[in-house]
């Protein structure tokens, strides 16, 4: 990460540094098949699904929802509940969209 010292500006390097913040969110964003699971969870966002029901929909193993799920979750798009054996799997995107549109809004501030 750059730094004030490293000529940035102080607004330049708090942009920079929020936009850092939001890695795991454009990393977790920008994969087809996660964006494949979010359009899922999407469609089911009442009950939401497990992780069998997301993996007969999708072309990929239960292993592979799995990972794509734990990588949704750690970026704080995705939550669960246990229910008996089985995790419901729900969207949690208000939060870390509403991030992103900050950040999206202080650079388009600055730039005009």
């Amino acid at each position: 990460m750059m730094t004030v010292g490293s000529g940035l500006s102080s607004r330049q390097s708090k942009i920079l540094n929020d936009f850092e913040n939001e890695l795991d969110v454009l990393t977790a964003l920008a994969d087809d098949k996660r964006q494949h699971l979010i359009t899922l969870l999407c469609e089911h966002s009442r009950e939401g699904l497990t992780v069998s029901e997301i993996t007969r929909m999708m072309p990929i193993t239960q292993p592979a929802v799995s990972h794509h799920l734990k990588i949704l979750r750690k970026a704080g798009l995705v939550t669960y509940d246990k229910r008996g054996l089985e995790s419901i799997y729900r969207l949690t995107l208000r939060e870390p969209f509403e991030r992103l549109e900050k950040n999206i809004h202080a650079m388009s501030v600055w730039i005009n």
